[in-house]
């Protein structure tokens, strides 16, 4: 996602120099047009003061790297956080950098790996005289007003977020509405899955039921006789409905290409933002119950509810004497 970034301002006229600590990378990027250097200090050296550092990298490595980074700097320089990094550590890192007269931006970015093409949603927080230095910077990333059509209550000049960044408010505020999109996007996911799922399975009265005390009767099987073509169905949702999204565009095409989906496992991995945002909820005190589900369902995706279906089958054999049943193959 780094490297796409610096290739989207290479090719918007700026000058890029970048550092990695895969020295392959650098070197492809050298040819892209990119300054590549060996170290921290190389890097620092190389750009002209006030500089502007980005880091866009894992949550798990930012703070040791703004800690590399943060004795290097000078007074007037910005040091930028694009990762998805805790909005409170944005917070105490700005506090800490504004004492040397170092600003810091946390910079919430959105795009994945699309962005070089489609540009990168920016949610920034941060002092206003650093980000309005750096606008130049953010235009070029972000995707532009004409990347969606006009809200239909808005006219005039554009408007704040309407070409695909936003100055959201102090240290922390980007990061914090990254965060909360994070875990919008994961109850997006988990309500796109749930439905797609429950079409799949809309074909249970064709199949032969047990006759015991382990299986719930399916008394009317007539009216769960349907084989959906789900691809096709994904295809006619993207077109007039009331549900279209990137995300279901991402559906359909890996539907088409794959419409059983066997080469996923589906252990469903989260990166922090979706339980950021929960504890965010409850010191709030604010109900995010799809939000909450939609975490958990991450959760037990990864084998963490093993246990805790165990324990439902030794308590059922203790009360009745229900032994557990063989779970059916797929499909």
């Amino acid at each position: 996602m780094g490297a796409n970034m610096a290739r989207r301002l290479v090719r918007a006229g700026h000058r890029v120099v970048g550092w990695d600590r895969d020295p392959s990378l650098g070197a492809q990027l050298e040819a892209e047009g990119i300054v590549s250097v060996p170290t921290l200090e190389a890097l620092v050296q190389a750009l002209t003061p006030p500089r502007a550092v980005w880091m866009m990298v894992p949550a798990a490595v930012t703070s040791e790297l703004a800690e590399q980074l943060a004795p290097l700097l000078s007074a007037g320089d910005t040091l930028i956080d694009g990762g998805n990094s805790h909005y409170r550590d944005a917070v105490d890192r700005a506090e800490a950098l504004a004492k040397k007269g170092i600003y810091h931006l946390d910079v919430g970015t959105s795009g994945g790996v699309h962005g070089l093409s489609r540009g990168y949603c920016l949610m920034i927080g941060g002092d206003e005289q650093a980000v309005h230095r750096l606008d130049p910077i953010f235009r070029a990333l972000a995707p532009g007003f004409d990347a969606a059509p006009r809200t239909a209550s808005r006219s005039g000049p554009v408007g704040a977020g309407e070409e695909g960044f936003l100055h959201c408010g102090p240290p922390g505020a980007g990061h914090f509405v990254k965060m909360v999109h994070n875990g919008i996007e994961y109850a997006l996911m988990a309500a796109y899955a749930e439905g797609f799922n429950l079409l799949r399975n809309a074909g249970i009265g064709k199949k032969q039921r047990d006759k015991d005390a382990e299986t719930a009767p399916l008394k009317e099987q007539k009216y769960y006789q349907f084989d959906f073509p789900i691809a096709d169905v994904a295809e006619l949702w993207r077109r007039g409905s009331v549900i279209p999204s990137w995300l279901l565009d991402l559906t359909a095409d890996a539907l088409h290409s794959s419409p059983a989906l066997s080469e996923f496992s589906g252990t469903v991995s989260d990166s922090g933002e979706g339980r950021w945002t929960i504890l965010a909820a409850v010191d709030e005190g604010v109900p995010a119950h799809v939000l909450s589900a939609a975490l958990f369902d991450r959760f037990e995706s990864r084998g963490r509810a093993e246990f805790a279906n165990k324990i439902l089958s030794a308590m059922r054999l203790g009360f009745g004497g229900h032994h557990e049943k063989k779970r059916p193959p797929e499909g």
